[in-house]
C-alpha cells in the first residue's frame, strides 16, 4: 500500500494556484466506457481557469485505484490550470468505485494488464477532452500507476506528449508488464521521475539504470531523489518531507507548463 485511505496530497504552493472561476469549476465522479465495452470509474475536475494552452492530465492511481486522494489530487491540478481526470483500474474485476478502506485491492491489481489500462486511461481521457476540448496530454502516476504513467511513454498508447512517475516500480515483472529500466531506451518522449532516497522498493542503482537508459533514448529528462524520503513521500501528513513535497509540486508543474 502507498497511503493510508484517508491520506490527503499536499497542498499546492500559494503562487502556483490560479483564480478560481465564480462559482468554482466542475468536478464530477463519472463513468467511462472502454474500448472493450468495460464500465470504468473515473474522476474528472475542470480547470478553474481558460484551461485551452494547459495539459490535459491523465492521474494514474497507486495500487489502491481511484479513492479520495487522486480525486483530490485532480482538484489540485484543476486548481493550476491543468484540467485532470483520475482512472480506477478495476471495472473489470471489482465493477465500480466508490470503495472504502476494507477493499482488498491486490487480487485486483495482479489481474490487471498493460493494454486494458491504457484502454481504460485512453476512455478517461476522452471524456476529458468531451468536456474541455482537445489539447495537449501527460499522464502523472504514482507506485504502481508511475510505472503505467512510465510505460505510456514508452508505448505511446495514449499521445501523452510529457510522462511524470512519482516513485514508479521500474522493475516490471511483478505486475507481468515491461520494465521500465529496461525498456526507457524506446522513451517517446520527455519524462520526469520522482524517487525518494529511501524507497527500499526501488534500489538506487535501479534509479541509475533508469537515467542512463534515457540518456540513451536521446528524449529530455529530469530524474530527482529526494534524500531521507520513502515510498509514497508525497503526503500532507508528512511535514518533514514538506520540502520535497513542495519541490516535486513545483517541478510537476513546470514540467507540465512546457506545453502550454
Amino acid at each position: 500500500m502507498c497511503f493510508d485511505y484517508d491520506a490527503h496530497p499536499p497542498e499546492l504552493p500559494a503562487d502556483l494556484r490560479l483564480p478560481p472561476l465564480a462559482g468554482g469549476a466542475p468536478s464530477d465522479r463519472i463513468e467511462v466506457t472502454s474500448s472493450d465495452g468495460t464500465l470504468v470509474s473515473a474522476y474528472l475536475a475542470e480547470a478553474r481557469a481558460d484551461g485551452s494552452a494547459h495539459a490535459r492530465v491523465l492521474i494514474f492511481p497507486d495500487v489502491r485505484g481511484l479513492y479520495p486522494f487522486y480525486e483530490e489530487l485532480a482538484d489540485r491540478f484543476a486548481q493550476a490550470g491543468h484540467p485532470a481526470v483520475a482512472v480506477d483500474y478495476f471495472g473489470r474485476t471489482a465493477g465500480l468505485g466508490p470503495r472504502d478502506d476494507t477493499f482488498e485491492y491486490m487480487p485486483h491489481v495482479m489481474q490487471t494488464k498493460l493494454e486494458q489500462v491504457e484502454q481504460d486511461g485512453a476512455a478517461a481521457l476522452a471524456a476529458l477532452e468531451e468536456r474541455v476540448g482537445p489539447g495537449p496530454r501527460a499522464t502523472v502516476g504514482f507506485c504502481f500507476g508511475g510505472l503505467h504513467s512510465f510505460l505510456a511513454g514508452i508505448t505511446g498508447a495514449l499521445d501523452a506528449a510529457r510522462v511524470v512517475g512519482f516513485y514508479g516500480p521500474l522493475s516490471g515483472e511483478r505486475f507481468g508488464v515491461p520494465s521500465v529500466k529496461d525498456e526507457a531506451v524506446h522513451m517517446r518522449v520527455p519524462v520526469l521521475g520522482l524517487f525518494g532516497g529511501d524507497d527500499a522498493a526501488i534500489p538506487p542503482e535501479q534509479v541509475a539504470q533508469f537515467d542512463a537508459s534515457l540518456d540513451s533514448a536521446g528524449v529530455e529528462h529530469e530524474v530527482v531523489t529526494y534524500p531521507g524520503a520513502p515510498h509514497a513521500f508525497f503526503d500532507r501528513s508528512f511535514a518533514e518531507h514538506a520540502e520535497a513535497c513542495e519541490d516535486a509540486w513545483r517541478r510537476t508543474l513546470g514540467f507540465l507548463a512546457a506545453l502550454g
